[in-house]
């Protein structure tokens, strides 16, 4: 008997065809780009730049996607959501840690966190776990270890105290009633313990050919999952790295993107109109790093980008509410330039 759409509903959409997913059609326009540049003399440059970049993160990239499907096949939801939903201060260290745990970028996480918010995460959760996550969560941890070095640690870390003092003003504003908060009454099931429930998971584990395989293969279709949310992103990062670095002159780094306070102005304007994935920003973020030898720009690039993105600010807007989208990059950007601010000083 045939199953209607209904019945049905992945029958309803046909999966998309490969050579439909932005991951191809992108990497296939830069590829073809690519070549062209390899041989025309005066664009020599734009793939020689690129080539850099690839020989400089791959292995990062790779390890990052791994854990991202690591993490989406052995860490279940319902663990996430059970410490969002509690109008705590330590709740907010609950969105952080769970940020971290995530594998999204800045736009993927987006539909993570508005689905929690449906699910009863409160407000200040919602919004910590948004700032945390595109850029201290592990894959991404990794990446910036690939560009930045050890400086990858003060992203990380800035980040994590972002994420927590806009929560934590959050919740202040939350219990005077000042955000919206639509869904914050929705009750959880108070009885569910995830240590209860990770022994039940591990007490019925049998170590088997079979486990082992179907544990490789989720860890695998987590880890596409993840490439094909991203990586196309990120090619388009490193392609505008590259072209930045092939024909921006040197001497516009320093002057408009330089460590100074108009600098920091330019760099979050910049970052504020360049709508690229988390993930994408990186390289970009990078280049303006080893150009102007500013970092806090660099970092306000990385920042003020998920601070200030429309897309983000509209979503939140439209589910959440008005006050919660206009406050965010009112309580954000602020921090964001004293911390780069603070960085172009001392590092």
């Amino acid at each position: 008997m045939k199953k209607s759409k209904k019945q049905c509903p992945e029958c309803a959409k046909p999966a998309r065809k490969w050579y439909r997913e932005r991951l191809f059609m992108v990497s296939a326009a830069v590829a073809a780009i690519l070549i062209i540049s390899y041989f025309v003399d005066f664009l020599n440059p734009l793939t020689f730049a690129f080539l850099d970049y690839l020989g400089m993160i791959w292995w990062a990239l790779l390890i990052g996607f791994l854990l991202g499907g690591v993490i989406d096949h052995f860490i279940p939801s319902e663990y996430i959501r059970r410490y969002l939903t509690v109008h705590r201060k330590r709740t907010i260290l609950y969105s952080v840690v769970f940020g971290f745990l995530m594998s999204a970028c800045s736009h993927g996480i987006l539909a993570i966190a508005i689905e929690l918010y449906r699910k009863g995460a409160s407000t200040p959760a919602v919004i910590a776990f948004l700032l945390a996550s595109p850029w201290a969560n592990l894959p991404v941890t990794v990446l910036l270890f690939g560009f930045f070095g050890f400086h990858a640690f003060y992203i990380v870390i800035s980040a994590i105290i972002i994420a927590i003092v806009t929560g934590l003003i959050y919740q202040a504003l939350d219990r005077k009633g000042w955000i919206e908060c639509k869904y914050c009454d929705t009750k959880i099931d108070e009885t569910f313990s995830v240590r209860r429930d990770m022994k039940r998971r591990m007490s019925k584990y049998e170590l088997s050919r079979k486990n082992i395989k179907k544990d490789l293969n989720g860890v695998m279709k987590g880890s596409w999952s993840l490439t094909k949310m991203v990586l196309w992103w990120i090619i388009i990062g490193m392609f505008m790295a590259s072209f930045a670095r092939a024909f921006v002159p040197h001497e516009w780094f320093m002057i408009y993107l330089g460590p100074s306070l108009i600098g920091l102005a330019v760099t979050l304007i910049l970052a504020t109109v360049i709508e690229v994935c988390s993930e994408g920003s990186a390289p970009l973020a990078f280049e303006i790093f080893t150009q102007s030898k500013a970092f806090g720009n660099a970092f306000v690039f990385l920042s003020a980008g998920v601070s200030t993105d429309y897309t983000e600010i509209g979503l939140i807007w439209s589910n959440i509410g008005r006050r919660a989208a206009i406050l965010l990059p009112v309580i954000t950007v602020p921090q964001i330039l004293l911390l780069g601010w603070i960085f172009n000083v001392f590092l």
